[in-house]
C-alpha cells in the first residue's frame, strides 16, 4: 500500500493514527534516507499511543534504544550505527520483540533478519523537501488488520 503524504502536518496525522491501533507486542519497521522522517514518524506514533512527553521522543542514533511510557511501553531502535544483524540481536531486542510495549526500528533494513516475521514495514521515499511516499507492507494477520483501518 502506498500513501502520498504532502507535508509535516500529514506526517503527523499519519502516525497518530497508527499508533491508536497498535497493540502489546507490535513491531513497526521503519526504513528510508538520511532527512526522510523515521524520527518524526516515531514521535508522531508515540502521541497515538500516548505518550508522557513528545518532546523526549528523538533519534537514539548513538543510545541505540530509548525507552518511553505511555498507553504501551514504547521501544524506539535505532540501527544505523550497527555492523548488521548480530550486534542489534546482541542488544536484546528479541526480548523486547516479545515483550507487551512497541517497537520502533529505525534502520530496519540493516537488522531485518531479527525483525519477527510478523511485523509492520514503513519505507519512506522523498518525494521532495516535505512530500513523502509511505509505502506499507503488513507482515502477518494483525498487521493487515491496522492497515485496512488506516
Amino acid at each position: 500500500m502506498a500513501i502520498p503524504i504532502p507535508d509535516l502536518a500529514a506526517t503527523e496525522a499519519f502516525g497518530r493514527r497508527l499508533g491508536t491501533l497498535l497493540f502489546p507486542g507490535a513491531v513497526i519497521a521503519l526504513v528510508g534516507r538520511l532527512g526522510a522522517g523515521k524520527t518524526h514518524l516515531t514521535r508522531a506514533i508515540a502521541e497515538g499511543l500516548e505518550v508522557k512527553n513528545p518532546a523526549a521522543v528523538n533519534s537514539p542514533t548513538f543510545v541505540l534504544i530509548q525507552e518511553y511510557p505511555a498507553r504501551l511501553p514504547i521501544y524506539h531502535f535505532d540501527a544505523y550505527r550497527l555492523n548488521g544483524p548480530r550486534e542489534f540481536a546482541e542488544l536484546g531486542a528479541d526480548e523486547y520483540f516479545r515483550g507487551d510495549g512497541v517497537c520502533i526500528v529505525e534502520w530496519a533494513d540493516k537488522v531485518e533478519a531479527t525483525l519477527p516475521q510478523d511485523h509492520l514495514r514503513i519505507e519512506i521515499e522523498i518525494v521532495d523537501e516535505h512530500q513523502r511516499v509511505f509505502h506499507l507492507v503488513a507482515k502477518g494477520e494483525r498487521y493487515q488488520e491496522v492497515l485496512s483501518l488506516l
